[in-house]
């Protein structure tokens, strides 16, 4: 049971459980039944027979709006591969308030966009001063969205038995212009779906990329390993080793 204040979301294996658990909760709690979950939290749930696809489209318009690109040209990706950005800019400063807002409602879709991961945080390194050159850079992520609005992630719906994590980890060598840190990149799939990812600057300086890919290695083991815990909790059967 997933709880957010007084909004719940209850999942299992095995229906009778969950409608058994409810009718207890409703003798202690003055609760409704909203039935099959379709929205939580600006998440978008659509639950068909093939699957569920989660999607954010609602909340990514409203981004576009906040920050007047609703009308934008879309471009092909979140950002350009080669752009470095630096905290000691000599472009001139802007609005630092409207920079956090926007960059806060991105962290927020990145819930259900792995392909935002990389850039979002890359831009949320400069709040805390931001200059225009920053701000052009969550622009162009911003035209990204607008051509991505209705993206999301499916997962589809098979009995494939014992559930196997596979898991992907790289890093970069000195990407931050500041710390000269490097950054870790995390996705794990469950079957042909992500189901957890994660872009972070390393808290240590590595002094070779064999050096940063080992630092992101104990991260996604660890990682795994809390997910297929997790996962054999939730579904109650026997998970495979999980595979980096």
């Amino acid at each position: 049971m997933g709880v957010y204040v007084d909004d719940l979301i209850i999942t299992g294996t095995v229906s009778s459980c969950i409608k058994e658990f409810k009718a207890q909760m409703a003798q202690v709690f003055k609760m409704s039944d909203l039935g099959l979950l379709s929205y939580y939290l600006g998440i978008e749930v659509k639950q068909e027979q093939s699957g569920i696809t989660l999607s954010q489209g609602n909340y990514a318009r409203k981004i576009l709006e906040k920050g007047g690109m609703l009308d934008c040209n879309p471009c092909l990706v979140p950002m350009d591969p080669k752009l470095k950005l630096s905290k000691d800019s000599s472009a001139p400063s802007v609005n630092s308030t409207d920079y956090r807002s926007l960059v806060g409602s991105l962290r927020y879709l990145v819930y259900t966009r792995p392909d935002l991961a990389f850039s979002v945080g890359y831009v949320s390194r400069f709040m805390e001063e931001p200059h225009e050159d920053h701000y052009a850079a969550v622009k162009h992520i911003l035209r990204y969205i607008a051509g991505t609005c209705d993206w999301g992630i499916f997962y589809p719906k098979k009995n494939d038995g014992c559930a196997v994590i596979r898991g992907f980890s790289d890093s970069d060598l000195a990407g931050d212009l500041d710390s000269r840190k490097s950054t870790s990149g995390l996705v794990f799939f469950l079957g042909s779906s992500p189901i957890c990812w994660q872009s972070t600057k390393q808290k240590v300086v590595a002094l070779s990329s064999c050096e940063a890919e080992y630092i992101t290695a104990p991260t996604a083991a660890c990682q795994a390993v809390w997910l297929a815990r997790l996962l054999a909790e939730i579904t109650g059967e026997a998970v495979g080793r999980p595979v980096l």
